[in-house]
C-alpha cells in the first residue's frame, strides 16, 4: 500500500509537505503541488478521505441546493452553467460537490439533516424558495452558506446585477425607437423585483409612461405561460411594439405565439430575452438578450464558500455584484 512517505521519497520533499498538498494548503508552490500529484499518480496513491476528515475536521464536501419552480433541474441553462463553473472551481480547490434534497432513498429529511448526513463543510444555495422554513433552518444553522441571486444578512452572496442588466436592455430598445414596451416578468423573487425596478426607472428616464397592462406576470423558463400572456398583450386595443420576456427559454413560447398570429419578427413586433442562452444566438433573427456572466458567478460562489470554510475567524460575509 502506497503511503505519504513513499510519495515524499519519490519527489524529494517532506511527508509534512505532501500532507499539506493533499489537504489543500495554499502556502505550497505550484511546482511542488504538481510534483506531489504527479508522484501520487505514478505510484497509484489515493488519499484516504476518512483519515483526512479526522485530521482536518473537514470533509472537503460542499453541498449545493438547487430547485427551480418549474422543476427543469439541471436542464435550466442559466443555473446549470453557474453550477458547472462552481463545480470546476471547487474541484480545483480540492472539494467535492453533493446535491442536497429532502428525499434520500425514499426517506424524508430536512435540508439541514441531509447536509449533516453528508457532512457538508459549506453550502451554496441557488434558485429555491428562499422563504421555505427548511431553507431558513439551514440559513440559521451556522454552516457556512453562500447564496446565488439572493441576500441574507448572515450569508455571503453572489448576485447578477439585474438592475444594470435591465437598464442596459431597455436603453438599447429605446434607442431603436420603441416607446410602447411591454415586460413579461417571472416569479416573485428579488431578481424579478430588481428587473422590474430597472425597467420602470429606465422607461421614466426616456419619458415613457408604461400602461399597467403592459407589465404582466408569468414564470421563468415556462414557454407555455409566456405564450398566453403574449396573446393577451397583442389583443390590447393599443398593443406594444416590443416585448421583453423573463428569459430566453420562456421567450420561445411568446415567439411561437406571435408567429402563430401571423406577425413577423422584427417587422411587425420586436422581442428581447434575458440570460444569454446559447440558443438565443441560433435563432433567426438573432435574439437581443442580456448574457449573464455564469462563469464568474459560479467561480466566485465557490471561492467565497471555501473562504468561509477554511478561514472562519477572518471571513466576513459580503455580497459580490456581477455585471452581465
Amino acid at each position: 500500500m502506497v503511503t505519504i512517505k513513499d510519495i515524499s521519497r519519490e519527489c524529494g520533499v517532506s511527508p509534512a509537505t505532501v500532507s499539506k498538498v493533499f489537504n489543500g494548503y495554499t502556502d505550497i508552490s505550484p511546482a511542488t503541488v504538481e510534483n506531489v500529484f504527479a508522484a501520487a499518480r505514478k505510484l497509484g496513491y489515493t488519499p484516504n478521505a476518512a483519515a483526512r476528515m479526522l485530521k482536518t475536521n473537514r470533509s472537503n464536501n460542499i453541498g449545493v441546493l438547487f430547485a427551480d419552480a418549474v422543476s427543469s433541474g439541471l436542464m435550466h441553462e442559466y443555473f446549470s452553467a453557474v453550477l458547472n463553473s462552481l463545480k470546476v472551481e471547487a474541484e480545483r480547490s480540492g472539494y467535492d460537490i453533493t446535491f442536497i434534497s429532502q428525499n434520500i432513498g425514499g426517506q424524508q429529511m430536512s435540508y439541514l439533516e441531509h447536509c449533516r448526513y453528508r457532512k457538508c463543510d459549506g453550502v451554496v444555495i441557488a434558485c429555491v424558495d428562499f422563504f421555505d422554513p427548511g431553507i431558513l433552518e439551514l440559513i440559521h444553522s451556522g454552516i457556512p452558506i453562500v447564496t446565488v441571486d439572493h441576500i441574507f444578512d448572515r450569508c455571503g452572496a453572489v448576485i447578477s446585477d439585474n438592475v444594470l442588466g435591465m437598464t442596459e436592455l431597455v436603453t438599447y430598445i429605446c434607442e431603436q425607437g420603441h416607446r410602447k414596451i411591454a415586460y413579461i416578468y417571472g416569479g416573485d423573487t428579488s431578481v424579478t423585483r430588481n428587473r422590474i425596478a430597472g425597467f420602470y426607472r429606465t422607461c421614466k428616464e426616456f419619458g415613457i409612461t408604461v400602461p399597467d397592462e403592459y407589465v404582466q406576470a408569468s414564470w421563468y423558463h415556462d414557454p407555455d405561460s409566456c405564450a398566453k400572456v403574449t396573446e393577451k398583450l397583442m389583443k390590447l386595443e393599443d398593443p406594444p411594439t416590443c416585448i421583453i420576456y423573463p428569459d430566453d427559454i420562456a421567450l420561445l413560447g411568446g415567439r411561437n405565439q406571435l408567429e402563430g398570429m401571423g406577425l413577423s419578427i422584427p417587422d411587425d413586433i420586436s422581442i428581447a430575452g434575458y440570460d444569454g442562452a446559447v440558443l438565443s444566438q441560433a435563432l433567426r433573427p438573432t435574439l437581443t438578450t442580456v448574457r449573464q456572466d455564469t462563469e464568474t458567478l459560479g467561480r466566485k460562489a465557490a471561492r467565497q464558500v471555501i473562504e468561509a470554510i477554511e478561514n472562519p475567524k477572518t471571513y466576513l460575509t459580503r455580497q459580490e455584484l456581477i455585471p452581465g
